[in-house]
């Protein structure tokens, strides 16, 4: 008889955002006093730059003629040159020397922080900070890392609490150190950025630990305070101790195109192997690539049309944050973040509980929000709320929220 991975049994319910959704569902199907606003899951709603649309069809016309059809790419680390060399050069213009073999182009970065424990044993013990997305948790949990749950917490993870009191930005851990540390920066959920000063000490606890940092920086593009960094990378030491996580679903608004990707240093190796060489052959030989029409338009975002125009929708976005940042406060909540992310972290009124206060907004306001204590125990007494939303509808969810408090 076949066998199940039984780590599968051990996750706690349902995904965080399959949980908003089958209680959004249940409150749509009584009836609504007012058409709902969705500031919860953090998908975009403005539309494709333009330059990015003339590239998907002008690629799509060129799969249409025999002499510029394209098939599997066969290029290396299974992305077109053309992509892999602008996005190099994009790095180079903050200073960053990375490889175009170093480059690996995938279909999410949530994709790739989950898959990318394939090249890692599994004994490996895995820290993560506290709140944190919850890819990084489920997926270790998935793979047999976690350990057990025991309600709140994994007994088999070290968890880095991320509040108030230390500025949301980890203290390194006492006692066991961590073999794999999840980095998120700027942070989903808490919307706070690191300093580089700050990431420092952790490249030099990872390469003094033989640690490997896993640093998602998919919202880099919303930083607007100067001296935040942009990428691990424009940190020193950073080349033999992380591997960084990109996206265009935020900040070009490919949620719905799908593309991304990952940079791992040759120069990074541990356990006697180079992970640049195992990660390109775990996505040699279980991924594809992504379409060439796709990597057309990922290309164009780099162009000046596109940088210009994309550059727009994010100012659309901050613009959204600012908004909500200054109302909330206005109507006497605590608010952290929006400044250098598209999210903002809302402390919850004194005594109401994070499932509460969001089933409070959802059924008084109609306004969607996310739940802190899906992020994790540290989670726990705050809302995430998302700046992707429509403008006017933002300006009356942070009404709306204003009204019921």
């Amino acid at each position: 008889m076949a066998r199940i991975n039984r780590n599968f049994l051990k996750l706690p319910g349902g995904y965080l955002f399959p949980e908003i959704g089958r209680r959004v569902r249940a409150f749509s199907a009584q009836g609504t006093p007012m058409p709902l606003i969705r500031l919860g899951i953090g998908d975009v709603t403005q539309p494709l730059a333009p330059a990015v649309v003339d590239a998907m069809v002008g690629a799509a016309k060129e799969m249409g003629v025999k002499e510029t059809f394209r098939g599997y790419c066969e290029e290396t680390c299974c992305a077109y040159d053309f992509l892999r060399f602008a996005i190099r050069d994009s790095y180079r213009e903050r200073g960053v020397e990375i490889a175009d073999d170093e480059i690996f182009v995938s279909d999410g970065a949530k994709s790739d922080c989950g898959s990318i424990g394939d090249i890692f044993s599994v004994d490996n013990v895995v820290a993560v900070c506290d709140p944190v997305y919850p890819v990084y948790v489920d997926t270790n949990a998935m793979a047999g890392r976690a350990g057990d749950h025991d309600g709140e917490r994994w007994d088999g993870l070290i968890y880095l609490p991320c509040t108030a009191q230390n500025g949301f930005f980890p203290s390194l851990p006492e006692g066991r150190a961590p073999d794999l540390i999840y980095i998120c920066s700027p942070n989903n959920p808490t919307g706070t950025a690191a300093s580089k000063e700050q990431l420092k000490v952790w490249v030099d606890y990872a390469n003094a630990s033989g640690s490997v940092i896993l640093f998602d920086s998919a919202y880099e593009a919303f930083i607007s305070e100067p001296g935040i960094p942009h990428s691990i990378f424009e940190v020193e030491g950073a080349e033999t101790c992380a591997i960084e996580f990109r996206s265009f679903s935020k900040s070009a608004g490919f949620t719905g195109t799908r593309c991304a990707y990952t940079v791992i240093p040759k120069a990074l190796e541990r356990d006697g192997a180079c992970l640049n060489a195992l990660w390109n052959r775990r996505q040699g030989t279980k991924f594809n690539g992504v379409s060439y029409v796709v990597q057309r338009a990922a290309e164009a975002v780099f162009t000046p049309e596109g940088k210009a125009q994309t550059r727009a929708a994010i100012d659309y976005y901050r613009n959204n944050a600012k908004v909500i940042r200054e109302g909330l406060t206005t109507a006497g909540l605590t608010v952290y973040g929006g400044v250098n992310a598209p999210y903002l972290w809302v402390r919850t009124p004194e005594g109401v509980s994070s499932w509460d206060f969001f089933d409070l907004l959802l059924k008084k306001a109609c306004v969607v929000t996310t739940p802190g204590a899906g992020f994790g125990p540290s989670g726990e007494g705050y809302v995430r709320v998302t700046a992707f939303g429509d403008a006017d509808d933002t300006k009356r969810a942070v009404q709306r929220i204003a009204s019921v408090l």
